[in-house]
């Protein structure tokens, strides 16, 4: 299996998050990565490689132009500010909420990174458009790789990207990975994709991108939004709006739920994949669902997640896997490459 490694992934360190009330060391670290990295090659899964450069018109292809534009400029417009705030990073204070105008960009730096955004998680530094943009044409590269013909393809990437919306970032998200690896899909001559999102927390922003769209189901097991972030997408009654009625397929699970209850919730979603009749998956790769991670609560252990592969593999698609959330980051490595490993195992 081929990876596509976004080796600019370090230019995005976040120094604090805002995390129940205070300002806490990021969970979402470069490390994470690097031990994926390190478990890839010790296995010799398959090949590492860069992605090649793409202009931006890839990017909205998804996303908004105007937020595409401000996610580019905007460590600039924050230092230009402030000289001081060269030192530390933007994170976001206001947001309209409800009644308040979205339409129109204010010319206050502060106000457009609140209308951009969802919480105060996800800080802003100054590598972010770099690393972002980055992993995006990973994901783009692992798309094209498979419409090539290859069986799957890994794109080895953060900051993740499942819960960035077409124009807002949150959740340590800023470029949606998988739904642009989705969309190159589509564009690549695919008349019907799934994306599929294990991450323990539901993919608000690729659910969000493709809600009215008849062209791409999402399914995702995930955390119950009633207690778990981000608690305003991810219940079993959102099943797509418009065109896209019926082609989204939402299975919340309790906190606590151990690897049986959790494989079949996975099996009901291949079920569903399967009767979409999809020609291609895309796989938002979390595995937050470990026991051990710190802002998690499934109780899957790491010979789990080998099982999980070999599970995607019996749909017998071709599938593009993108890293998203894993937070145990001494573990991280081993359960993402298991994954891997386990698909590959039963695909061969």
């Amino acid at each position: 299996m081929i990876t596509f490694y976004n080796d600019k992934h370090a230019l995005h360190h976040g120094k604090v998050e805002m995390f129940r009330g205070e300002l806490v060391p990021c969970f979402e670290v470069p490390a994470r990565a690097d031990f994926v990295l390190q478990e890839l090659t010790s296995r010799k899964l398959g090949d590492v490689k860069s992605a090649p450069e793409l202009p931006d018109s890839v990017l909205t292809r998804v996303h908004s132009p105007r937020y595409v534009d401000f996610l580019s400029k905007a460590w600039d417009e924050w230092v230009a500010l402030d000289p001081a705030n060269a030192q530390r990073d933007a994170i976001p204070s206001y947001w309209p909420v409800r009644t308040f105008r979205s339409d129109v960009l204010p010319a206050s730096f502060p106000a457009r990174m609140g209308l951009f955004s969802f919480d105060a998680g996800s800080p802003l530094t100054s590598g972010t458009w770099r690393a972002a943009r980055a992993g995006a044409l990973c994901a783009v590269a692992a798309a094209r790789r498979v419409l090539d013909g290859e069986r799957a393809a890994f794109a080895l990437t953060r900051p993740p990207g499942h819960h960035a919306g077409a124009d807002f970032f949150g959740g340590y998200c800023f470029l949606n990975n998988a739904a642009l690896a989705a969309q190159a899909l589509r564009d690549g001559g695919l008349d019907r994709v799934a994306v599929l999102d294990i991450d323990y927390h539901h993919g608000n922003g690729t659910q969000a991108i493709f809600y009215e769209r008849s062209d791409v189901f999402f399914a995702s097991v995930h955390g119950d939004p009633h207690t778990e972030y981000p608690y305003y997408l991810g219940y079993a009654d959102e099943q797509g709006a418009g065109n896209g009625l019926g082609f989204n397929r939402n299975l919340p699970l309790a906190r606590g739920t151990g690897f049986p209850v959790w494989r079949e919730a996975l099996a009901e979603a291949l079920r569903s994949i399967e009767a979409f009749g999809a020609q291609a998956l895309v796989v938002s790769l979390g595995v937050d669902t470990f026991a051990g991670d710190p802002i998690s609560g499934f109780g899957l252990q790491s010979p789990d997640y080998l099982r999980i592969g070999e599970d995607l593999a019996a749909a017998g698609l071709p599938t593009v896997f993108v890293f998203e959330g894993g937070y145990a980051v001494a573990e991280v490595g081993v359960n993402a490459v298991n994954v891997l490993e386990g698909f590959q195992q039963r695909a061969r």
